[in-house]
């Protein structure tokens, strides 16, 4: 079984891979789309009246904060999606563990053991 950091980087890999495959099998096709997405970039943002030096800050902003935007999502993410995970799963199957403060007569179940939710059973002999 892979963990998420390999899963994460095979299909990193794959994406590259085909890029790049694409590139060359469609050189001329693949730079006018570049072309486009750089047009859209540029006058979605309203870059294209601003000097090189502007663009340049600019574009170096925008890429270190959407680094730090996805390296904390990518380090701290898992973890809280799992933390929400356990809570939902604890608000609606109950605590596992007995220990609900109730004494337990010899020969019976415990009405509030077993998953969080009360039930009838036989004595216990």
């Amino acid at each position: 079984m892979l963990d998420t950091t390999s899963t994460a980087t095979l299909i990193l890999l794959a994406a590259a891979t085909t890029l790049l495959l694409t590139a060359m099998l469609y050189p001329s096709s693949f730079l006018r789309w570049l072309q486009r997405k750089r047009y859209q970039y540029e006058v979605t943002f309203s870059l294209y009246m601003l000097t090189p030096t502007e663009k340049f800050i600019f574009n170096s902003f925008l890429f270190l904060f959407l680094s730090m935007i996805i390296i904390a999502a990518s380090l701290y993410l898992p973890e809280h999606l799992s933390l929400l995970a356990r809570r939902a799963f604890y608000y609606w199957g109950g605590d596992d563990s007995s220990a609900t403060g109730a004494k337990e007569t010899p020969g019976f179940a415990s009405p509030l053991s077993g998953r969080g939710r009360g039930f009838l059973d036989e004595p216990r002999i």
